[in-house]
C-alpha cells in the first residue's frame, strides 16, 4: 500500500514503543481479541487523522484485528512520531502520510492522500479530515469521493465545536459521533492526560523548576482543570483567566487565584492556553510579561498565543533548543515560546499517558463498529456515546486494575426507580 513517511528505517524502534504501549492498554487489547474473530469491520475502509503515537499505533492495529481496510494521516504538524509512523507503514502495511515538522501545504497533502481509500468511516481529531471530506463531497462526489460514508468519530473539543457548527448550518453531510464527549474521555484524558502531558512538554522543553512559580492556566474546562491541578501539585501558584462566569466561580472554589488576562499577564512565569478559542493572548499581554515569562498551548490549534502579535512586538527570534524559541521584546525583555505554540503535549514530549487513551480509543473503536453496522442509516448529526458504552468501558478499566465495586440489590434498583417513602 502506498505511503509517505519520514524514515522507514526506524521502524523497528516504533514496532517496540507501540508493543510498551499496548501493555498499558488493556480495554483496548481485550476488544481487539473479542472481535479479532468475528472482524465485523472486513471489507469497511476507515481513514483515520489522529496524532500518530503509539497509542494510536494500538488503536490502528485493533482497527486491522477487526478488519478494517486503513489509511492514516497525522492531525498536527508536530504531533506525528515518526518512527511509529514508520512501523505501521512496513509493519502493519497501513497506508500512512504523515510526517513530525511537515508545512501547512504538507499537513493537507498528507490528508487528501489517505482520503484517496474512499472511507467509508472517518475517525478525526480537530476536524480537519471531516472539513476535507465535506469539501470533497460537495463537489458532487465527483471523482473525490466515491462511496457511501457511512459516518466519522471525533476525539476533541475544538473538532467538535466546529461539527457542531457545520450541523447548526445544515452543513453536516454525514453522522458523527462524538467520542469527546463520553465520560471515559473528556473525565479521564483531557483532565489526568493533558494535565500530565502539557506539564511533562514544558518541563522537557525547558527544565523550569514549578515550583513557587506563578502559572497561568487560560481556561477551565477539563484540560484547565487538569492542568491546573497538576501544576499546583508541583507547588505552583495558580492563577486561572476564563469568560464563562460559572467556570471561573468554579476555579476560584477550588482554591485558585482568577483574573483576567491582562491582570495575569504581568504577574505570571508560566501561561499555559486550553481554550480551543483564538487570541487567548494577544499583543498587550506579551507587552506586559515578566522578562523571561514561558507561553505554551494545550489547544488543539496554534492560534490561541497570537503569533503575529508575538512577532510584532519583538525585534528577533532565536532558538533556544528543538522546542523552545526565545522572542526578545521591543521593551527589552525575552519571552520564550514552546513547540511553535503548538500543542505542547506533543509537540515537546510524548502526548497522553497510555492507560488514559486505553478508555479513549476504546470509545473511538467502538464508535467505528457501531457507524460500520449502520450501513449509513444514522442521520447527519453529531452523537453522543451511549452512556452504557460508557459504563462497560469504566468497568472494563477497573477490572484490569484489579477493582471491585458495590452492586445495587434487586430492592435497592426498585427503591431508586420507585416512589417510596423516604422513612
Amino acid at each position: 500500500m502506498e505511503y509517505r513517511v519520514k524514515d522507514l528505517s526506524l521502524a523497528k524502534e516504533g514496532e517496540r514503543r507501540i508493543d510498551w504501549a499496548e501493555a498499558h492498554m488493556p480495554v483496548l487489547v481485550a476488544l481487539r481479541k473479542k472481535y479479532g474473530e468475528t472482524k465485523p469491520l472486513k471489507g469497511i475502509r476507515v481513514t483515520g487523522c489522529l496524532h500518530v503515537t503509539k497509542e494510536t499505533g494500538v488503536l490502528v492495529r485493533t482497527l486491522k484485528a477487526a478488519g478494517a481496510e486503513i489509511t492514516w494521516c497525522g492531525c498536527n504538524p508536530l504531533s506525528t512520531q515518526d518512527d511509529v509512523a514508520a512501523s505501521l507503514a512496513k509493519h502493519e502495511g497501513i497506508g500512512v502520510f504523515a510526517s513530525r515538522g511537515v508545512s501547512t501545504k504538507e499537513y493537507y497533502d498528507d490528508i487528501h492522500s489517505a482520503m484517496k481509500l474512499n472511507p467509508h468511516v472517518t475517525i478525526d481529531d480537530g476536524a480537519d479530515l471531516t472539513v476535507e471530506m465535506h469539501k470533497a463531497m460537495e463537489k458532487g462526489r465527483d471523482g473525490d469521493i466515491a462511496g457511501p460514508v457511512y459516518g466519522g468519530t471525533e476525539e476533541t473539543t475544538t473538532g467538535v465545536i466546529r461539527l457542531r457548527a457545520m450541523q447548526k448550518a445544515g452543513r453536516l453531510l454525514y453522522p458523527i459521533i462524538s467520542v469527546n464527549d463520553a465520560e471515559t474521555k473528556h473525565d479521564f484524558d483531557n483532565v489526568y492526560g493533558t494535565g500530565q502531558s502539557a506539564l511533562d512538554g514544558i518541563i522537557r522543553a525547558t527544565n523550569v523548576l514549578l515550583s513557587g512559580k506563578s502559572v497561568v492556566v487560560a481556561g477551565y474546562g477539563h484540560v484547565g482543570k487538569g492542568i491546573a491541578r497538576r501544576a499546583a501539585g508541583l507547588g505552583a501558584n495558580v492563577t486561572v483567566t476564563e469568560v464563562e462566569p460559572i467556570a471561573a466561580l468554579k476555579a476560584k472554589l477550588d482554591g485558585y487565584s482568577v483574573a483576567t488576562m491582562n491582570e495575569a499577564a504581568s504577574v505570571g512565569d508560566i501561561f499555559i492556553t486550553t481554550t480551543g478559542c483564538k487570541d487567548v493572548i494577544v499583543s498587550d499581554d506579551i507587552a506586559n510579561m515578566k522578562d523571561g515569562a514561558i507561553l505554551a498551548n494545550a489547544g488543539h490549534f496554534n492560534v490561541e498565543i497570537s503569533i503575529p502579535d508575538l512577532e510584532k512586538q519583538s525585534t528577533g527570534h532565536k532558538e533556544v533548543n528543538q522546542h523552545t524559541m526565545q522572542y526578545d521584546l521591543k521593551n527589552g525583555s525575552r519571552v520564550y515560546l514552546i513547540g511553535e505554540g503548538r500543542l505542547v503535549n506533543l509537540a515537546a514530549a510524548e502526548g497522553h499517558p497510555s492507560e488514559v487513551m486505553d478508555m479513549s480509543f476504546a470509545n473511538q473503536f467502538l464508535a467505528v463498529l457501531k457507524l460500520a453496522a449502520s450501513k449509513g442509516t444514522m442521520k447527519p448529526i453529531v452523537y453522543d456515546i451511549d452512556k452504557a458504552q460508557d459504563q462497560d468501558i469504566a468497568m472494563a478499566k477497573l477490572q484490569s486494575m484489579g477493582v471491585a465495586i458495590d452492586v445495587l440489590t434487586p430492592e435497592q434498583q426498585t427503591y431508586l426507580e420507585g416512589f417510596a417513602e423516604g422513612t
